[in-house]
């Protein structure tokens, strides 16, 4: 054979034995595919075999609803106790209730802590204190919850009022919830009056601190009775020797700046103390001690039970407002709250008296130039003046040239008012 057939040939063997490889690759995967299919069919028969043997057994729904429990969508009857009568006596079918059930840490009573908000839409902000409906999962309760802010050394300093546009802290007695649940707060539970938005706030609840500390500022005054140099006796400010003790150290400060602090009890008067300060005092200032003191979270908790009435409604505790409004009565007016003009007496200071012995060892340019009262006025004050006819003459002519330039100005100050109009 020639060497162009022997190459041919080769080739046509090569392309034959890739195929065969490719073949016997193709059978490993599919090959397989029969029996499969036939275990698919025989699990299938099986799941039959059974689901026909269940329904044969679970054939009366008495034994399916014993196996199996209540389907969804079935009726069923519940049997509740230790229901108040008012509950079956007021019962309306026409409205729905709800089951639901709460885990045990729910069922007791404690602080909760939680991040609240102002909702944007309410056309008012929130009072301290203020009893508002808490909506906080299966229950609906009133409460007056402590709004507080975090310092940056983590204090709770409470506030009046909520902020306008940040969440504050809000700390009120209640049932426990675990930490991230939701809630939403209204003025009032059923009340169909309110023409505004009733959603008055919505927070999340951050966890159960029973040791949570809220606190707000306290500013004691206190007046020296007795003053050494820059230690002072202060009265006014405590009503007792104890409590002295427990303010020792604390730092003072008088409406001047003077900065001190308090040191020891006296015996007499009560509540009286010694202080030392950085300058001296005078008996006219008056002392500040600025302190913290904590805040009692009311422990207020009011369960919303507009289901045992039959009209399907409930009023709580009002707010301070809304009992002036129905009484009728002014907001009270605190006169020492009111601004007032200030009227400071002018202070007449004493003249500087240098002695004798004094000036006369004072260089001259120190030396007081004041002459002394005179009993009797010398010849230059008592003296009469006469002019002469040209003098006077010039000075009857300035003041005629002066009217005239007044005159001259009132008219035209007259002319520019009324154009101005």
């Amino acid at each position: 054979p020639s060497v162009t057939f022997l190459k041919q040939w080769y080739q046509r063997r090569v392309r034959e034995k890739k195929k065969e490889r490719l073949k016997a690759l193709f059978d490993e995967d599919y090959d397989g595919l029969e029996d499969e299919a036939k275990h698919y069919a025989e699990l299938q028969h099986e799941a039959d075999a059974q689901t026909r043997l269940n329904n044969e057994f679970f054939s009366g729904e008495a034994n399916r609803e014993r196996y199996e429990g209540y389907r969804p969508g079935q009726y069923v009857r519940l049997t509740l106790g230790d229901v108040p009568c008012e509950m079956v006596d007021c019962l309306d079918p026409h409205f729905p209730l709800i089951v639901g059930g709460v885990a045990s840490l729910e069922g007791q009573m404690g602080l909760l802590q939680t991040r609240a908000k102002r909702h944007r839409w309410y056309p008012k902000i929130l009072k301290n204190q203020d009893p508002i409906v808490v909506s906080l999962g299966w229950r609906r309760f009133q409460t007056r919850p402590v709004y507080s802010i975090e310092d940056h050394n983590r204090r709770q300093r409470m506030l009046k009022y909520t902020p306008e546009h940040m969440h504050c802290h809000a700390t009120f007695y209640g049932p426990l919830s675990p930490p991230n649940t939701t809630f939403i707060a209204t003025q009032g539970a059923t009340d169909k009056k309110t023409s505004s938005f009733r959603i008055v706030a919505t927070g999340v609840v951050l966890g159960q601190d029973k040791t949570v500390e809220v606190v707000k500022k306290l500013k004691l005054t206190g007046t020296p009775y007795k003053i050494f140099k820059n230690t002072a006796f202060l009265k006014g400010m405590f009503t007792s020797v104890l409590e002295v003790s427990k303010f020792e150290g604390a730092m003072l400060k008088t409406v001047s700046g003077i900065r001190g602090q308090v040191k020891r009890a006296l015996s007499a008067p009560a509540g009286a103390f010694r202080a030392s300060f950085e300058d001296k005092v005078q008996l006219s200032d008056i002392v500040f001690l600025r302190c913290w003191v904590s805040v009692d979270i009311p422990r207020f908790y009011a369960p919303v039970i507009n289901l045992l009435t039959a009209d399907k409604t409930w009023s709580g505790m009002r707010t301070v407002g809304e009992l002036r409004r129905a009484r009728g009565e002014a907001i009270p007016v605190n006169k020492d709250s009111l601004y007032k003009d200030i009227q400071r007496t002018a202070k007449t200071f004493k003249p500087l008296n240098v002695s004798k012995s004094l000036q006369k060892t004072l260089p001259y340019k120190t030396k007081p130039k004041v002459e002394e009262k005179r009993k009797k006025s010398l010849y230059k004050t008592s003296r009469a003046v006469v002019s002469e006819p040209g003098e006077r003459r010039l000075t009857s002519l300035m003041q005629q040239l002066l009217t005239a330039q007044k005159d001259s100005d009132a008219k035209k100050w007259e002319k520019k008012k009324s154009t101005l109009r």
